[in-house]
């Protein structure tokens, strides 16, 4: 099963590939806090309408360059 992220575009700078940043919220297991980590995920983008601050949904593929493993599924529009 292929894995579906959604976060931020951060990085549009190069050519068909974007950077999208992912964050994801855990309660620390023995103080109960809440902490927040993201990771940048580096996507494979043919659309060029994606623009820095947009939502965009990302799935896994098989690895199309070195660290490049994800794909652009589509833009999430916000309500």
């Amino acid at each position: 099963m292929a894995k579906k992220l959604i976060g931020k575009v951060v990085s549009t700078k190069m050519e068909k590939t974007i950077v999208v940043s992912i964050m994801r919220s855990f309660k620390q297991p023995l103080y109960k806090k809440v902490i927040r980590k993201h990771k940048k995920y580096k996507a494979h983008n043919e659309d060029a309408s994606i623009v820095e601050g947009d939502t965009v949904e990302i799935i896994q593929t098989r690895p199309i360059s070195k660290d490049k493993h994800f794909k652009v599924l589509k833009k999430v529009v916000a309500n």
